[in-house]
């Protein structure tokens, strides 16, 4: 239980993260995105490697392993490629501009759907019984942190952002952000 905990701490210090970004603080952000990610990382880890294990069929970890080569770039992806690494992470302050194309066109926190996707693969690789308590818990607060940041934080950090929360669902696609995302793929490739 204390690596669950470990996790819960890691997405307090992220929501920090955002807190700094608003406020400019130099050199805080990196440290704080990187101790935040990294205690979720490590509890992650160490809850993966956790003596109980499920008993699941062989073909479920297979599963696992093809779900989790594709949902762990998607996240990689959506945090660290479709937005400017350096403005979202190193940068003091906020990004100067607001990402609406590609997977954020789809919906406002992308993250959230790869990071569950992410969740259940490794719940069926590790077969780690503690993960399918963590699991729930860790997307919980995933939510919880993304309603905050949607509700009080991206407002203040990026012009328009009114506007996309209007266009754009939060965590679950529907037909109009599906074809937004197709069309702003198609666009990116010509």
């Amino acid at each position: 239980m204390i690596y669950i905990a470990i996790g819960a701490l890691g997405f307090t210090v992220i929501h920090l993260f955002d807190i700094i970004s608003l406020k400019g603080i130099a050199k805080a952000k990196p440290v704080t995105w990187a101790s935040g990610s990294g205690l979720l990382i490590y509890s992650l880890v160490m809850i993966c490697l956790a003596p109980d294990r499920l008993l699941l069929p062989m073909w479920l970890t297979w599963l696992g392993w093809g779900l989790l080569a594709v949902s762990l770039p998607l996240l990689g992806h959506s945090l660290f490629i479709s937005l400017p690494f350096r403005k979202t992470y190193v940068t003091p302050g906020v990004g100067d501009r607001l990402i609406t194309t590609g997977v954020y066109a789809l919906v406002r926190h992308p993250g959230v759907l790869w990071f569950g996707l992410v969740m259940l693969s490794l719940i069926l690789v590790s077969r780690s019984s503690l993960l399918l308590i963590a699991a729930p818990i860790f997307i919980l607060l995933d939510i919880v942190l993304v309603v905050i940041q949607d509700k009080l934080v991206f407002g203040r950090m990026f012009d328009g952002y009114d506007s996309y929360r209007r266009e754009t669902p939060m965590l679950l696609p529907n037909r109009r952000s599906v074809i937004a995302f197709l069309h702003s793929l198609r666009q990116a490739r010509s």
